[in-house]
């Protein structure tokens, strides 16, 4: 029986954009002549091994103006999950019966939007499909908002999260600054192992702010000692300073400064929190300064009220390529994008072996980043810029954004 249909499925953290890319499958095959219709899995590869599947094909004709409300609603429409298949050469069952349920449902192409570990079940699909002499084309559509995924220039979701923090920091700056008492506000940003969201805090830059003052990063060993000058100079110069921090900063050990409250997921990556607190006591038993820290967290992750045109339209087109590359035949890949100049700003979109992907992470260049690991240079400044231009259009009902419901999901199954 000849497959013609196509199976998604979102994994791993939030994003504002991850939903555009859906979008864009489901628009693709829509007006594919290769393919019927369109199967959501929910909760990431969990769906298809319960069984707990959607046909979006039907939801485009059900709701009204889907496809445009998918694009700008935030987080996951099919959920998530943070799910690692064992090793098939260890233990098949699990591939088998994924398989066996892609025949069922006449599975021709399955898509996976995600991060890292999203990558690792991209490659492990792919090679036990090989194995067995399945063609199913398997695809991995990148998102993440540390934007540390190999090969592509940077992954939807970076974007707008970056414009989030760039945003908060401005915000938090014109907070601080009415106030003449001396004082330092330390704000922790998600980053593990690659500063990226970070280093967007200095887009909040403009004219007359000069904050962050201070940004550190997990590719730069962290020194407290050298930490504490840092900060003297900065209130020398000024009554008050911001600093951005990154989670995962680390001694020189590479021991996270927040070691203490670190724990690890099941992919066996440290889960952190508290590096902020941490500093701001190593300064308040060094330095006679107010001080505060702040943990941004989650919350740039699904800030679809301040998302990135930008990022929304190259998610989108992503999820529209997948489709039509799949349909010409390319599997056991993952789409990228390559920039082609930063002015005018232009991204080709291309692909990638999966295995040059998966469990890899992409570190800021140490060359942009300032000597002394506390700033960013231009180089860094100008990549980051364009990601984060325009502003899509998101309606608004009883003074809040309209998003797609997700009543499908957070249900206790009856």
């Amino acid at each position: 029986m000849s497959m013609k249909n196509v199976m998604v499925a979102q994994s791993g953290g939030p994003t504002v954009a991850i939903n555009a890319s859906l979008a864009g499958v489901v628009d693709a095959v829509i007006k594919s002549d290769q393919y019927d219709t369109v199967y959501g899995s929910i909760y990431g590869i969990l769906g298809i091994l319960e069984d707990h599947i959607l046909n979006l094909s039907e939801q485009t004709d059900t709701i009204p103006d889907f496809i445009d409300i998918l694009k700008v609603s935030p987080a996951m429409y099919l959920g998530s999950c943070r799910y690692k298949l064992p090793d098939y050469e260890d233990d098949d069952a699990t591939y088998a019966f994924l398989f066996k349920q892609f025949e069922r449902y006449q599975i021709g192409a399955f898509f996976y939007i995600g991060g890292n570990d999203s990558m690792d079940t991209v490659s492990k699909l792919s090679h036990y499909g090989r194995q067995i002499g399945s063609d199913i084309r398997i695809l991995g559509i990148p998102k993440t908002i540390d934007n540390d995924l190999c090969i592509t220039d940077h992954t939807p979701g970076y974007g707008s999260a970056a414009k989030y923090v760039a945003s908060t920091i401005l915000e938090i700056a014109h907070d601080t600054f009415i106030y003449s008492v001396k004082s330092v506000t330390i704000v922790e940003i998600m980053g593990r192992d690659a500063g990226w969201l970070t280093a967007a805090t200095a887009l909040a830059r403009n004219s007359y702010n000069n904050a962050p003052h201070l940004i550190y990063f997990p590719e730069v060993p962290f020194d407290p000692k050298q930490f504490i000058t840092d900060v003297k100079q900065q209130l020398s110069k000024r009554n008050n300073v911001i600093i951005a921090v990154s989670e995962g900063i680390r001694d020189q050990a590479g021991h996270y400064i927040s070691a203490s409250t670190a724990k690890n997921d099941q992919f066996g990556h440290s889960q952190l929190s508290g590096t902020g607190k941490c500093l701001e006591y190593l300064i308040k038993e060094s330095i006679n300064v107010k001080v505060r820290s702040i943990e941004v967290n989650v919350l740039q992750r699904c800030a679809a009220h301040l998302s990135s045109l930008t990022d929304l339209e190259e998610a989108f087109a992503l999820g529209r390529q997948a489709v039509n590359r799949a349909a010409a035949g390319e599997t056991k890949c993952m789409l990228t994008l390559h920039r082609e100049s930063n002015m005018p700003y232009e991204v080709s979109i291309r692909s990638a072996d999966i295995d040059q992907i998966a469990n890899e992470a992409k570190s800021i260049p140490r060359e942009w980043i300032n000597e002394a690991g506390n700033d960013i240079t231009p180089t860094l400044y100008e990549y980051m810029a364009p990601l984060i231009a325009g502003e899509p259009d998101v309606h608004y009902q009883n003074g809040l954004p309209v998003y797609l419901p997700v009543d499908h999901l957070d249900t206790v199954p009856t």
